[in-house]
């Protein structure tokens, strides 16, 4: 009997195409990518036609010999990793590594992982496609010449361990320039004037005694929109508008449907899942991959939840519409079904090779998987479960009212909408942010008819100050990278993960700020690499490789016309960059010792302001930056304690990994440590002592001062206080804004807490 050999990229994947395969297939794993680039060296051969130098990726031989074995004894060969780019290039690997000749050797791609489509995909496989290959090997070269020819430079000229990315650069100058507008906003003062109304006279209400009453915003000042600058302005019109009567003089009532939203691809699932699970694009995107290769569901096995999560856009199979559609007819009766099945138009950009991200199954609802899911896992199949079932059910119908106030040359007006029919709504309503409307505006009003007197009931004037755009949240910075052409779906989530794990970028209640050294790079690439920091060159170089993956520009073409360019802006860069390491960032302060200038030079815990007349003169100081983005030097704190290396008094400093000790006769002597709370180690037979530490994504905590070989650490400050219910030696300070400071026990298995003495407490609250 003959035997097929089918290797995909995931161990949990084979497991569930095993369980549809049975016994003619041997299904495999090559656990992801089996050769790549060295990491020792730049790998691309620029003297003869920029080909690559893969190697078989450490750790991989073993795999390899295994698959190779497996394919020896297999009739036919079927490479089924993740059907785009990546897994073109993983099934190319694969089959250049598994070295068959004479055997069939099929490429079959899984949209989803359900019985029908598995079937469907072996009986039709195709070939290796090289175009689709050469696009992903063409983006890899790409980043790879400029992250591996740029990065020394930056090493060189201001500390090593930097990067520069082809499209990450590109990344932080949109959070850069969005800081910048920012710090140049000019806060503005204006005022609103608010009326209460209530319908009727005076006489008529004495009649009534359910009336209330309804709000209006003064909306034209003398056939103009009203702009009110100061509160002197608005009391004298606040004054003169209580001197008028007041009826409507129209009434506008009109229905409106609002369509549900299309279905989910890969950016609108990042962009979802951060407002409202405050999921980062790289979490999204992992948990989608479980959802996509198998979860056990009961008695059933491994199942693909969802279809392919990489993909733009929003075709839906026939099949899937039907079910949806026969589960909302079920479910919520017919008023919820539109009399035809909805479409969406995918963006003109858009590749179409998949499907839009959907369930595989409608039938397994949220709650039916819930047992055999993660919290994560099941927050993200509810999301793309309810978004897709929405997609296809009735839209919602609103009725909208607009009543019209006029006072001589004053107008005031009110708006109040209803949901008369949910439709949609009854399932889901996408999130919006930074003050976008979703069209569901607050208030009902009563039934009013135009020429109706109404009586004034009050007239209040309201301050407000302009405000500065918001800063990029991860779910907007992706909208804003799909919206210009920057970069793929596929790529966002690592862009976003590079910014921040480089430290280039903070995220601060869920808001993208760029730090100090992110400035620095910034500038720096600008300066010295103007085309690829460029929105339109990196949008350009983006059609270049869909025209790679479409067969219409070759790779060696591509990359050598890059290259042109780029190998002479490197010898400008090398020659030209500015050498902060050897003097720093030039500011516009002057050093208080000497009137020199002050530079911004970085050490390994972050930047700090020094004299550019060092060594000559040894001045140097914290800074911190004003919301305009001014720099101010901050006095050093003395702490009281002396240099255990020089016998110098110890300053108190502030780094990337908050406040830290450091001689004061820094930079002769480099000596640093931890804060210490004077609280000893709370570990049995450790003489350590507890000191404040912050970890990578810079949060505080606290740890004993003897790590690694004591691991004894707390998210809260310790309290040198016995728990007095298991006798723990410490107590930990917990901060909410609900509760307040409350001392609680670190021990898991004791509930003890308790509310400090005022002199005790010293924590702000969680945010």
């Amino acid at each position: 009997m003959s035997k097929s050999l089918l290797i995909v990229e995931s161990p949990t994947k084979a497991k569930t195409l095993g369980r549809y395969l049975g016994k003619e297939f041997e299904v495999k794993a090559s656990v992801g990518h089996v050769k790549d680039l060295p990491k020792s060296k730049l790998g691309i051969d620029t003297e003869s036609g920029f080909q690559p130098e893969y190697q078989v990726i450490r750790g991989k031989k073993k795999v390899l010999n295994e698959l190779q074995a497996a394919a020896r004894k297999a009739d036919e060969i079927y490479l089924g990793p993740d059907p785009d780019r990546e897994g073109e290039a993983i099934a190319w690997h694969i089959a250049e590594e598994i070295g068959v000749k004479d055997k069939p050797v099929h490429r079959v791609l899984f949209y989803e992982l359900t019985k029908k489509a598995i079937h469907e995909s072996l009986a039709h496989p195709n070939p290796l496609d090289r175009s689709l290959y050469e696009a992903q090997q063409a983006r890899r070269t790409l980043d790879r010449l400029v992250g591996y020819l740029i990065s020394p430079i930056l090493w060189e000229k201001v500390k090593r361990g930097l990067s520069a990315g082809r499209v990450q650069s590109v990344a932080l100058r949109l959070i850069c320039e969005k800081e910048k507008e920012i710090r140049a906003f000019e806060q503005e003062e204006y005022w609103t004037i608010e009326a209460s109304f209530l319908p009727g006279s005076q006489n008529a209400q004495s009649q009534q005694k359910d009336l209330r009453p309804f709000t209006s915003q003064l909306w034209r000042c003398k056939g103009r929109k009203c702009k009110i600058s100061t509160g002197e302005e608005a009391a004298q019109l606040v004054n003169h508008l209580r001197s008028f009567s007041y009826e409507v003089s129209k009434v506008e009532r009109k229905k409106r449907k609002r369509n549900p939203s299309p279905p989910f691809i890969t950016s609108t699932l990042q962009q979802e899942a951060a407002r409202k699970l405050r999921y980062s694009a790289k979490l999204t995107m992992s948990v989608a991959q479980k959802l996509y290769e198998g979860a056990e569901i009961g008695d059933e096995g491994a199942v693909g939840l969802i279809t392919y999560m990489r993909t733009d856009s929003t075709r839906m199979s026939a099949e899937a519409v039907r079910a949806a559609r026969d589960y909302i007819g079920e479910r919520w009766g017919k008023e919820y079904l539109p009399s035809k099945a909805a479409g969406y138009k995918s963006k003109s950009a858009a590749q179409d090779a998949h499907e839009a991200i959907r369930p595989t199954d409608v039938r397994l609802t949220p709650e039916v998987v819930a047992p055999h899911l993660t919290q994560e896992q099941l927050k993200l199949y509810t999301l793309i479960w309810k978004r897709f079932i929405a997609c296809q059910m009735a839209p919602a119908v609103i009725a909208q009212t607009r009543v019209v106030i006029p006072a001589d040359d004053y107008v005031f007006l009110t708006t109040g909408s209803t949901i008369e029919f949910p439709g949609f709504m009854t399932l889901y309503v996408e999130s919006v942010e930074n003050g976008e409307s979703n069209g569901l505006e607050e208030g009902v009003l009563p039934d009013l008819k135009e020429g109706q007197e109404l009586t004034l009931a009050d007239m209040v004037p309201h301050q407000h100050f302009t405000q500065p755009p918001p800063r990029y949240s991860e779910a907007s910075l992706i909208r804003e990278l799909e919206e210009l052409g920057v970069g793929r779906p596929s790529t966002y989530a690592t862009i976003l993960s590079t910014i921040l794990d480089r430290q280039y970028v903070s995220l601060d209640r869920q808001r993208l700020f760029p730090t100090e050294l992110g400035w620095l790079i910034d500038s720096l690439l600008k300066q010295n690499f103007p085309s690829i920091v460029d929105v339109d060159f990196t949008v350009q170089m983006e059609k270049k490789l869909d025209e790679v993956a479409s067969g219409n520009h070759s790779y060696e073409e591509l990359i050598s016309q890059f290259y042109e360019q780029f190998s002479k802006t490197l010898e400008s860069a090398q020659a030209n960059m500015l050498n902060v390491k050897g003097v720093g960032l030039p500011t516009e302060l002057s050093c208080p010792k000497c009137q020199l200038p002050l530079h911004i030079r970085w050490s390994r815990n972050g930047p700090f302001l020094a004299c550019s007349g060092y060594p000559q003169c040894d001045y140097s100081s914290d800074y911190k930056r004003d919301e305009k983005g001014n720099i101010h030097p901050v006095e050093q704190e003395s702490t009281g304690e002396t240099c255990e290396k020089c016998g110098l008094p110890m300053v108190l400093k502030r780094g990337r990994y908050g406040t830290f000790l450091a001689c004061s006769g820094y930079p002769d002597c480099k000596n640093t440590r931890a804060p210490r709370t004077g609280i000893p180690c709370p570990r049995e037979g450790c003489d350590g002592e507890m000191v404040e530490r912050v970890g990578k994504a810079g949060r505080k905590f606290y740890g004993c001062n003897k790590y690694p070989q004591c691991k004894t650490a707390f998210w809260g400050k310790p309290v040198s206080k016995p728990c007095p219910l298991c006798g723990s030696p410490v107590l930990v300070e917990k901060v909410t804004k609900k509760q307040g400071v409350r001392h609680v026990c670190p021990n898991s298995s004791c509930k003890h807490e308790e509310i400090p003495d005022s002199d005790e407490s010293s924590g702000e609250a969680d945010s």
